[in-house]
């Protein structure tokens, strides 16, 4: 067969559906100015019966042909679907608005029931989205499916434009008696930022039925992803999750965490590019543990992420029988990393599914805490002034590590130890002291719970009654700690290693501890009592094994350690 007929069927084959009657402009490239340029195509389309699909990608329509076209459309009632990207190449932005409203107000008085709508690569702005605002509001809209508008430069003012468009549309679809129901939303390089996510955020959280959503390269820090979060527990059947590129740090990975621990539909995460760092990865970790039963792809590359925390999220996909990809490309392994991470992916024969590495950017150098500690120090003036506060309300803020459910004298000797640890004072704490630390320090924050284990730890001592105070309130903390959410007890986990220089923060007024084997002894107790559920003992345990160089001062206690977990993890 000649290469020419091929193409004609292939022509021919894009024009034509099974069960759906599409006209087809894609890609050819016109320049179409006035009225006299769509004579033709207007023709087309007013004989074409029960048009379903419009196809006028790749053209570019001046505002007189758009409304000609739109004219053409007003009779339409069948139409379904209007896939309308890249349709405005040189086109002054002033001309577009005037071009969708047109276009927009003939599928309102057609009656037509669009099910997918797309105008991605138009780059119309604010204002092009105040062009099909009308649209989006109407009936014409009340059964959209898909929602494509990547790459139109919306910005801020455009995301809430959008976000109250759609809103809107589901109230009135809802008054209506059938709620908008979309399944399918791309908005990537949008430049949609905080606020614009935030505004969103609020629309996916009142739909509820999102399938898809697509936003990356949209300038999202932590505000606008924690939003975001928030908003997708909301989407149960939430398949594809892709915020590639944009800027998630702990906080917004730890939110992402929890939030996507809730979604058992959940098939492909992209949280590439988006510096999600050690302490994320381990929280997206738990997340694996608890759920995504379907997942088949998962980007985290280019975060930042450290060979353990990698090893930690590796160990979490186990069992994932429909996992396709593992990308972590891009992160901070080192040769030696990356090695020990395929090893460890062939030992658990997935080894086809992890991705390239060959961008890896190398294991962090040791000095990059000590220039962190010497940023810190050009802070000491400001810092200095909150460690005067500290001190007053108790190390680390006492008044606000404690709950005030007890006497004021209870309060008052905690608050005296948690300032200045001693022996002596938990021992005068007497038999109070277990219901003390379980009913008075607040467990919902990680970091304060940890400051608690560590001073409490460190006034260890091989004295049966010192030995016997510290285990006992080490337990009752961490047996009120574990006891929430299981993503809080991950969340513990991460601290503490923070704190005993296991695993390196973003947070630079975080400053370790200097370890003693107090402490470690009492993550080793609690350790046997089998506090920590076995994922966690094993992510306590891989970091102990990579990083416990740092812990050499206090070896023996250490070793003490690492063998309980093991005990633990093979149970």
């Amino acid at each position: 067969m000649a290469s020419g007929d091929i193409a004609q069927i292939t022509e021919a084959l894009a024009k034509t559906h099974v069960g759906e009657v599409e006209l087809s402009y894609k890609g050819q490239g016109l320049k179409l100015d006035n009225a006299e340029s769509v004579k033709e195509m207007v023709q087309e389309i007013s004989q074409c019966q029960g048009l379903q699909s419009l196809r006028l990608e790749g053209n570019t329509l001046g505002v007189e042909a758009a409304q000609a076209i739109a004219k053409s459309l007003e009779a339409k009632r069948e139409l379904e679907q209007c896939h309308w990207s890249d349709m405005f190449t040189g086109r002054l932005r002033s001309e577009i608005p005037p071009a969708l409203i047109s276009l927009g107000n003939a599928l309102m008085t057609s009656g037509a029931r669009l099910t997918h709508l797309d105008l991605s690569d138009n780059a119309f702005g604010p204002d092009g989205v105040k062009g099909i605002e009308s649209l989006l509001k109407s009936s014409a809209c009340y059964t959209l499916r898909e929602l494509r508008l990547n790459n139109c430069g919306m910005g801020i003012g455009g995301g809430m434009v959008l976000a109250s468009a759609l809103t809107e549309c589901h109230k009135r679809s809802s008054a209506a008696g059938s709620p908008l129901r979309l399944k399918v939303f791309i908005a990537g390089r949008n430049r949609l930022e905080n606020d614009g996510a935030t505004a969103l955020a609020k629309a996916f959280k009142l739909l509820g039925s999102l399938e898809e959503v697509h936003m990356p390269q949209n300038g999202i820090n932590h505000p606008g992803i924690t939003a975001l979060a928030t908003a997708i527990k909301h989407n149960p059947n939430l398949q594809v999750l892709n915020l590639n590129d944009n800027t998630f740090t702990k906080r917004g990975s730890t939110a992402m965490a929890e939030a996507i621990r809730h979604l058992q539909c959940l098939k492909v995460v992209n949280f590439g590019d988006c510096l999600v760092r050690s302490e994320g990865a381990i929280a997206i970790a738990g997340a694996l543990r608890e759920g995504l039963p379907f997942l088949r792809e998962l980007n985290l590359s280019f975060g930042e992420i450290c060979e353990a925390a990698a090893v930690v999220v590796a160990k979490a996909v186990l069992g994932k029988d429909d996992l396709e990809k593992l990308d972590l490309n891009g992160n901070c392994f080192g040769e030696d990393g990356c090695e020990a991470l395929r090893d460890m992916m062939e030992g658990m024969n997935m080894e086809d599914l992890l991705g390239s590495l060959s961008d890896d950017e190398g294991e962090p150098e040791e000095e990059d805490y000590d220039e962190e500690e010497e940023e810190e120090e050009k802070d000491d003036e400001e810092e200095r002034e909150d460690e005067k506060d500290a001190e007053e309300n108790g190390v680390n803020g006492t008044k606000d590590v404690i709950e005030d459910k007890e006497e004021p004298h209870c309060s008052s000797e905690l608050s005296s130890f948690l300032i200045s640890p001693s022996a002596e004072k938990l021992i005068s704490l007497g038999a109070k002291r277990i219901q003390l630390f379980e009913k008075q320090v607040d467990v919902s924050d990680a970091s304060k719970v940890s400051d608690v284990f560590l001073k409490i730890s460190s006034v260890y001592k091989d004295e049966p009654e010192v030995k016997q105070a510290v285990f006992e309130s080490t337990d009752a903390l961490l047996r009120k700690a574990f006891s929430d959410s299981y993503s809080q007890s991950y969340g513990l986990i991460s601290s503490l290693m923070v704190k005993l220089g296991l695993l390196k923060s973003e947070d630079k007024k975080i400053k370790r501890v200097t370890v003693l084997p107090g402490h470690l002894l009492a993550l080793e107790h609690a350790a046997a009592l089998e506090f920590f559920p076995a994922d966690q003992a094993d992510v306590l345990e891989t970091f102990l094994s990579r990083n416990g160089k740092v812990l050499e001062s206090c070896c023996s206690a250490r070793d003490a350690l690492k063998t309980t977990l093991m005990k633990t993890t093979t149970a």
